[in-house]
């Protein structure tokens, strides 16, 4: 029996075509017994996820609770990111990932494959259930937040905050140039962002100083950003995170540089740093935009990020 939800929003309505049109015909040609839950607004899915997760009273010591629950998640590295925040226990969970968004870097990096047909037959058939890591992101409110890919402050962040908020996405989305929308934000951001500077701290370690902080990003797998390599290195199940940190650098070099970042060649770059740490902890003088997964949700100065080392099983090749 598997639970499905679907998030027919993701790449601008295409996910409810891939689900209507190849999905579900495939699931019951199969006769595979399912039931699938659409997400209708923000947080629908990080709200199923939790009632499909939490036990009720009378089930806290029943032998079928403790069995994992076989899921499927239907959308993009946004879906997969508010899932994370509403399960009650992701040891229970054995999670498919059919990817329809636009970005899909959680299926890129795993080999999970783009065509709809083909990721439903690796979970349904020839894939393997695999550990992999989670982060954690905690600010000095208390506030936490979970995260399959990368967590991310300053310009990455600032682009995806402004990209969701743009009215041209869906259209480019539409018709296949969504990364268009991500060039056009990036620059602007690039050119604009103010001097801001940055205290990192890792493992317990003495912080290192960065006098003006470009962005840096906490990674478990290699790509963020829609193909962007920037930890060519990580593999999601080392219990620790690759870290980019980008700052004390020209805009101009910027510019050359980031381009490079697709092949994962950066590092050449004076001012474009790697490091390692299973925790790591960031302090700015001013506050930033912070994503989780490319989902951007708020500014902060100050926050704390852990590596949960196996924390989901998710099948992929």
């Amino acid at each position: 029996m598997y639970q499905i939800i679907v998030n027919p929003a993701s790449c601008s309505g295409k996910s409810l075509r891939i689900w209507r049109e190849q999905v579900e015909p495939a699931l019951l040609n199969e006769q595979i017994e399912y039931t699938v839950h659409f997400s209708e607004k923000a947080g629908d899915v990080a709200r199923i996820a939790a009632e499909l997760t939490s036990p009720s009273e009378g089930e806290l010591n029943a032998a079928d609770f403790r069995d994992p629950q076989r899921m499927i998640i239907l959308g993009g590295d946004g879906t997969m990111n508010e899932f994370l925040q509403g399960i009650a226990d992701t040891s229970r969970i054995i999670l498919g990932y059919v990817p329809t968004g636009s970005s899909n870097d959680l299926a890129r990096d795993l080999g999970i494959p783009k065509n709809p047909r083909e990721a439903l037959d690796l979970i349904l058939h020839t894939g393997t259930p695999c550990r992999m890591d989670m982060g954690e992101v905690t600010f000095d409110s208390g506030e936490r937040r979970r995260f399959a890919v990368s967590c991310g402050i300053g310009f990455d962040a600032a682009v995806c905050a402004e990209a969701n908020r743009s009215k041209i996405k869906n259209g480019f989305n539409r018709i296949g140039l969504g990364k268009l929308t991500y060039l056009g934000i990036a620059l602007k951001q690039l050119f604009t962002a103010k001097a801001v500077s940055c205290r990192l701290s890792m493992d317990g370690n003495a912080p290192v100083s960065i006098h003006r902080i470009l962005f840096i990003a906490g990674m478990l797998h290699r790509y963020e950003g829609g193909g962007f390599m920037f930890c060519p290195d990580a593999t999601g199940c080392e219990g620790r995170f690759h870290l980019c940190a980008v700052g004390d650098i020209s805009k101009g070099l910027i510019l050359w540089a980031l381009p490079t970042a697709f092949s994962g060649k950066h590092y050449r770059y004076d001012g474009i740093t790697p490091y390692t740490a299973q925790s790591y902890r960031i302090e700015t003088s001013e506050p930033l935009w912070v994503h989780t997964d490319g989902e951007a949700f708020r500014k902060a100065d100050a926050l704390t990020v852990v590596c949960k080392k196996d924390s989901l099983l998710i099948i992929r090749p």
